[in-house]
């Protein structure tokens, strides 16, 4: 795939280079996986499919309407010495905001935080249970504890647990990921783009959520294709044991929660680990799991904001960010791939990916040099999801020189069961 000849958006930092080279590494997992598993199967990508993946939730039409991608609370507001950037689309972090500062919309917002300093929001909003980081340069960003600390550890971390059998096929299916379960435990963007390119190539993927915090409709809709929902509390004792068998079942099991948050339960990486050793894990963080931030919840604009990338897309008058959710998309794919290598050599790994690792490698890549920004077309499928017709972004990779393309079971509709 050529990505000389001209850049893919209009931006300070390589995103096109970062893109496409997580999505080559997933191409050639895959067909490394099609020759250990004697299937004829010739997967490829193209820059549109790269492209418009990494905007997926830009393009998707529900009964051809777009969807909001930022709710009001998100976004960058102006403190007493500079910036800060919050993120409240989840109902219970916007909830966070809004009675801390006794506020009920964004100018109610907004003045709170301008008689503040970015580091006294920072820790108010963060103790409060919402989302909120400091803006900083590049600069101010490495003399951080967290950039310290993480400065020797890479954007993927893989730890080799022995040998695992390869997955049987339950029925004979020319699909690459035939009888392969995955369980996902994941949210929002990153962890879900990962196990809907395990769906599309065939694999069982059950996504399970808490009730009490279901996911965004539109981010279900956008990266859903071909995976299950159904809902488990973790709380619960029966629910709690249902969901550890199926932990047992899987050959993969991914997770995307603020690390920590389900040791309780029982999901933590050790345990999983213990509870399904030939089974391919793979925990994605915000920050990484080590630092002083290694357990505090982040999301890819927030890790934007504080890693300096905000000032390098902004301007003099204001912060801004990539033109597509990079670390996200990126470090999804990215876990893809070393999930499809897992399988492909016949190894048992914990997999360990951050969106700070993302961007640390979006940092070091050379500067672009100026140019047009390439047109492309944008590739897209019409799919179902219950009664609603998506106009989708299929995932990035064709198979047979065929688009992947599958329906989006409708949300928390699965039983919590294997497929026979």
């Amino acid at each position: 795939m050529d990505t000389s000849s001209a850049r893919w958006w209009a931006c300070p930092l390589d995103v096109g280079t970062l893109a496409a080279d997580v999505v080559e590494r997933v191409r050639a997992a895959a067909a490394a996986l099609s020759r250990a598993r004697n299937l004829d199967l010739r997967p490829a990508t193209s820059p549109a499919l790269v492209v418009a993946s990494f905007a997926a939730l830009e393009h998707l039409r529900v009964d051809g309407d777009a969807v909001e991608s930022w709710a009001e609370l998100s976004g960058f507001a102006r403190t007493a010495d500079g910036w800060v950037r919050l993120h409240g689309n989840h109902p219970h972090h916007a909830a966070a905001l809004q009675k801390l500062y006794g506020i009920r919309d964004r100018a109610g917002l907004e003045r709170a935080l301008a008689a503040r300093t970015g580091s006294q929001v920072e820790q108010e909003v963060t103790a409060a249970g919402g989302i909120a980081v400091r803006v900083l340069d590049r600069a101010q960003w490495q003399e951080h504890p967290q950039a310290r600390d993480r400065a020797r550890h890479g954007w993927v971390e893989v730890e080799d647990r022995g040998a695992r059998e390869p997955p049987t096929p339950i029925r004979p299916r020319p699909e690459l990921l035939a009888g392969v379960r995955v369980l996902d435990l994941t949210r929002v963007i990153a962890g879900p783009t990962c196990s809907q390119l395990l769906s599309c190539l065939g694999a069982d993927v059950l996504r399970v959520d808490p009730p009490h915090r279901p996911e965004i409709r539109e981010q279900h809709l956008s990266t859903g294709m071909g995976k299950r929902s159904t809902l488990l509390d973790l709380r619960d004792a029966v629910q709690r044991e249902r969901a550890l068998s199926l932990a047992a079942g899987a050959d993969v099991i991914l997770t995307g929660y603020r690390p920590g948050a389900l040791d309780r339960h029982g999901f933590g990486t050790e345990d999983l680990a213990a509870l399904a050793p030939r089974a391919v894990i793979g925990a994605l963080s915000a920050w990484g799991e080590a630092g002083p931030w290694g357990r505090r919840a982040g999301f890819d604009s927030i890790v934007q904001a504080a890693t300096g990338i905000a000032v390098a897309c902004g301007t003099s008058e204001r912060p801004g960010a990539l033109p597509v959710q990079a670390l996200d998309h990126a470090t999804g794919h990215l876990l893809a791939a070393a999930v499809l290598e897992a399988l492909a050599e016949g190894r048992a790994r914990t997999i360990r990916v951050s969106l700070l690792g993302a961007a640390e490698a979006l940092h070091s890549l050379p500067r672009p040099l100026g140019g047009d920004v390439a047109e492309h077309p944008v590739p897209t499928v019409r799919v179902r999801s219950g009664a609603r017709e998506l106009i989708a972004v299929p995932p990035p990779l064709l198979i047979d020189g065929r688009t992947i393309e599958r329906d989006v079971p409708e949300y928390a509709a699965a039983a919590p069961v294997w497929r026979d």
